[in-house]
């Protein structure tokens, strides 16, 4: 048998506010570094033989970060050489994230580790990852468009999986533009300490009280040999084809573990005994792939999105995750106005991006989140996870506000005329609902605006006199005016409200159309079109239908006759689903045993029973619905429907109270949508847009994702968009627990398969947070269009979900 070659990467596994709060583990990492430099120093100077070959790879650049803004220039300095040295080496990842971060945020992230190393001049080139389970297919093209050519990903099958249906083993991973990035299909990042290489390891479970003596290192060498070779002969059992074998390795079996050069002395002593059949190398990440690159190897190209397994956490903090979309709507908005950085203030942006950054990173919460969920320091740690969302949207939102006041937004003042600035940020032409909002005090026309005495108002181009179709509803900000305005590509025009007396209907009086009890329950008849009702809405692009038992019961574009309801659907669209698994073990066993399944084998499932529909508001713009259910789970759970007249659009507003639950539990809100029988499902993730089921690594999780903007359905030529504005998760085909679908060939069946929107979820054993109740609000936007490709339809969500700009404005 020939020689094989065992490759160690030393590193320390950055999880942001798992172990302890998350500015004690940045500190963590700066000492950490701190610590090598000193390890180094005396290997160098000869003071430490015994640890000769000692090698620490940064897990990703935001440690490097952290250590350069918290060290002395002598630091620095001792830092750069051992990088230049080849002994510390550098990932070029930011931080293990979810693909909740926006990809405009990855770049710039991506790019800072880029310039770091470009100015050291080294060939730094590489990237890893632990325990996450799966990236974005965006992320492999952000990685290529920085110059990162290798990643090493060392995933955690806890309720997760590693793609291709085997790990240890490379592929390329083909980005939708043709790039390639060459991928180690790795092991769990702590693989390499199961061989017990670092003395006294908390895992051989040999302390006492005289310390770590030599004969309790020789009994935990012997289990180091049994290990080392029987993971060799089980490697050889499987058909393992390669001759070495790469392990990640930290200084104790911890997240946030501390570097430990003393595995070095285990090296050497394997190496003295047993190098010439197993040699032990510790190397760094480029080293790696330096050597994988110089193999004669047949490596397999794959192109497709990595569906994160752990994408999940965001549905266990619903309140700050649509905080944080609201953030990133706004970051997104504020670079549409602002692309050249002219008119904003840069360290806003800055903080801003370093925030949304930083919720995005994956870990989810205390370790004891579920198990001890009154702990302080569980409570004390889920607010700090959530003030990055807070703290983001609050920073992103001075900055816009600085945009706009460049571009003449005009704050709180007395008299002022009704004068107003509509801005279409985006890049293509639209024509929306723009919204003026008239607190009680403030005048149109020298009078102030009550609908009950002053009849309503109208909007007029301030450059054409043209009048735009409007229409009145009291909110909490105040009248409500919305307006329906067409806009070129990034165009600005300026509209005054004017007050106009209207004289009451009297239509109905010699007509069958309503009667004295004022109920208007007369179905349509020659000469009366009856269009609006408690039984649906039909316009000129879609007729609603609402059953009063269950709510909406079809949908149809008009154009084209199509419905655009799923024919095997099981509940109605927005009529929520709810799911508990009762506890029979404990908090946290019980969600343990679940597996990938993110519910278990007895759960009980609870459908909205829809008890009120009621048509609240009825204008020339559109009608408002509101139907009431009832649903296990919650106090509260109602469907707000804003159906257009005058666009083929549809706004759905729910509203919820949840309850408090200490055992597993979901919340769904069905989307049973399609576009007939040559349907296709295309979403958006982080820079990508494919079809769920179909465009994805084999081997790759195909129960939920999560989005961007939203989803479409097309069948080609029509579409039906779905934007998604605060609840990212979709889940895929069944509720019921059942075996996992792994992506192949068999898995585009999928893509046909029912959607559901999971706003709520507390699945997690460990970090995720346990208690969902309290009250929400999440939106939705329904669009109908033709002739668009899927990315134009998903664009479409993008600017349902930004919407154009309304501020007040003094024209000069």
């Amino acid at each position: 048998m020939s020689k094989r070659t065992l490759y160690l990467v030393h590193h320390s596994h950055t999880d942001i506010g798992y172990t302890d709060r998350q500015e004690k583990i940045s500190r963590y990492h700066v000492d950490f570094i701190k610590s090598v430099i000193v390890f180094l120093s005396d290997i160098e100077q000869g003071k430490r033989p015994e640890w000769t070959g000692f090698k620490y790879t940064c897990e990703n650049y935001w440690q490097v970060e952290q250590f350069m803004a918290n060290s002395t220039p002598e630091e620095q300095q001792a830092f750069e050489y051992f990088v230049k040295k080849g002994w510390i080496d550098i990932s070029l990842s930011y931080l293990n994230m979810t693909e909740l971060v926006d990809e405009t945020v990855l770049n710039k992230m991506f790019a800072k580790g880029r310039r770091y190393v470009d100015g050291l001049e080294i060939a730094a080139n590489s990237a890893m990852t632990a325990d996450i389970n799966g990236f974005s297919w965006g992320y492999a093209e952000a990685m290529s468009q920085h110059g990162i050519e290798n990643l090493f990903s060392c995933l955690h099958t806890h309720h997760g999986m590693f793609p291709l249906f085997k790990k240890q083993l490379p592929f390329w991973w083909e980005t939708q533009t043709g790039h390639k990035v060459l991928v180690w299909n790795g092991d769990h990042y702590q693989t390499g300490n199961d061989f017990l290489l670092v003395p006294n390891s908390d895992q051989s479970k040999q302390y006492g009280l005289a310390g770590y003596t030599e004969e309790e290192a020789d009994r935990q060498f012997k289990v180091t040999e049994e290990r080392i070779f029987a993971h060799f002969e089980l490697l050889a059992e499987e058909d393992y084809p390669y001759d070495f074998i790469p392990a990640m390795i930290s200084g104790i079996v911890t997240d946030n573990a501390p570097p430990n050069p003393r595995m070095m002395e285990t090296i050497h002593k394997w190496n003295e005994r047993h190098g010439s059949e197993i040699e032990i190398k510790l190397v760094t990440l480029n080293e790696f792939f330096v050597f994988l690159r110089q193999q004669d190897l047949e490596i397999p190209t794959y192109s497709g999105d990595w569906a994160d397994w752990w994408a999940d956490g965001v549905g266990s903090t619903p309140a700050p995750t649509k905080i944080y979309r609201d953030a990133q709507r706004k970051y997104r908005l504020a670079n549409k106005l602002d692309p050249e950085g002219l008119l904003g203030k840069p360290e806003l942006l800055a903080e801003a991006e370093q925030d949304l950054m930083m919720y995005a990173e994956h870990t989810w919460g205390y370790h004891s989140s579920v198990g001890q969920p009154w702990n302080t320091f569980v409570n004390d740690l889920d607010y700090r996870k959530a003030a990055y969302a807070i703290n983001a949207n609050s920073f992103i939102s001075r900055h816009l506000d600085e945009i706009l006041a460049k571009l003449g937004e005009e704050s709180i003042q007395m008299n002022r005329q009704a004068y107003y600035k509509v801005i279409n940020p985006h890049h293509r032409p639209v024509t929306e609902h723009a919204k003026i909002y008239v607190k009680h005090w403030e005048q149109v026309d020298d009078s102030y605006f009550h609908t009950e005495t002053n009849g309503l108002v109208e909007v007029v181009d301030c450059q054409t006199g043209e009048v735009f179709p409007s229409q009145v509803a009291d909110t909490s900000l105040g009248k409500e005016i919305e307006f329906l305005i067409p806009l070129a590509a990034r165009e600005e025009r300026v509209v005054r409200l004017r007050r106009v007396i209207t004289k009451k209907d009297r239509k109905n009086w010699n007509h069958a159309y309503i009667g004295t009890e004022q109920i208007a329950d007369v179905a349509s008849y020659e000469g009366y079109d009856h269009l609006v009702s408690p039984y649906g809405i039909e316009t000129a692009d879609f007729k609603l239908t609402l059953n009063q038992t269950t709510g909406i019961e079809s949908l149809i574009d008009k154009r084209t006759g199509k419905s655009l309801l799923h024919e095997q659907r099981d509940y109605a669209p927005f009529a929520g689903v709810y799911e508990v698994t009762p506890i029979t073990t404990d908090a946290c066993t019980e969600r343990r045993i679940m597996g990938r399944n993110r519910k278990g084998r007895v759960t009980e499932r609870s459908a909205a029973v829809l008890t009120d529909v009621k048509v609240t508001l009825d204008g020339p713009l559109y009608t408002v619905f509101e139907l009431v259910y009832q649903l296990v789970g919650t106090q509260m759970y109602t469907v707000v429907l804003r159906a257009y007249k005058d666009l083929p659009q549809i706004n759905v507003t729910l509203r919820i109270q949840k309850d408090n639950q200490w055992a597993p539990e979901n919340l769904y809100v069905p989307l049973p949508f399609s576009y007939g029988e040559n349907s296709q499902f295309y979403v958006e993730k982080t820079g990508t847009i494919f079809r769920p089921g179909i465009d994805q690594l084999p081997g790759t999780n195909t129960d939920f994702y999560l989005l961007n903007n939203g989803a479409t359905f097309t069948d080609g030529h029509h579409g039906l968009v779905v934007a998604i504005k605060d609840t990212p998760l979709i889940t895929l085909g069944t509720l019921d627990s059942h075996l996992v679908d792994l992506c192949s060939p068999a898995t585009a069946a999928k893509n046909h398969e029912q959607v559901y929107s999971w706003p709520m979820n507390n699945f997690w054993e460990t970090n995720f947070k346990v208690d969902l109740s309290g009250f929400y609000e999440f939106d939705y936007q329904l669009y109908l269009m033709s002739d668009q490709t899927p990315a134009e339809l998903i664009e479409k969500a993008t600017e349902l979900n930004e919407g154009i700009i309304t501020i007040a404005y003094n024209p000069k």
